[in-house]
């Protein structure tokens, strides 16, 4: 099987996490940190804004089952790419909107599908969202995978994610993962 990589930041990455987990043709989705200038960070030191680094989820995907276009038609869709440095009540550099992509061609994919939403009038607000090549990634500490799965009833998954989730589903039934 050849699987392929996608790197995104749209805010929390448990709830971009607990989105791309119920795909077709996503094979594994690991939360981490990307982007910042500080070898091996802390979720602590993440969240001080100093070390540069965005909450990012790293997809591995089988393109032959979900392409990387359809990767990013969701996000797009699925969190406010006009929002600088935030997403909802959660603000910092941290949750700032990225593509970080793995090839020249997923660059140019990335800034097509970036420029095409933009003028589709999906957004009342210019897109944000940063398009760069990927750095080095670094995953998140083993509480914050899976993070929705595991803890479906702490408040904040109550609250953001499984509204987030369940129009994500709705949305986006005919591409769920059936297991």
């Amino acid at each position: 099987m050849n699987l392929e990589t996608a790197t995104l930041a749209g805010g929390c990455f448990w709830c971009v996490e607990a989105i791309y987990q119920d795909l077709q043709g996503v094979h594994e989705v690991i939360s981490g940190y990307s982007g910042g200038v500080v070898e091996n960070p802390t979720y602590q030191q993440v969240c001080s804004e100093t070390t540069g680094h965005a909450e990012v989820v790293q997809i591995s995907f089988d393109p032959e089952v979900i392409s990387y276009e359809d990767i990013l038609y969701i996000f797009w869709r699925t969190h406010d790419p006009t929002t600088l440095n935030r997403q909802g009540a959660d603000v910092g550099t941290q949750y700032r909107s990225a593509i970080l992509y793995h090839s020249e061609e997923q660059g140019k994919v990335a800034q097509e599908s970036k420029e095409e939403t933009d003028a589709s009038g999906l957004w009342q607000d210019p897109i944000v969202t940063e398009i760069e090549p990927v750095g080095v990634f670094y995953p998140a500490e083993e509480y914050h995978q899976n993070y929705f799965r595991l803890n479906p009833y702490q408040p904040y998954c109550q609250m953001v994610i499984d509204p987030k989730v369940r129009k994500f589903r709705k949305a986006f039934r005919d591409k769920l993962n059936t297991n």
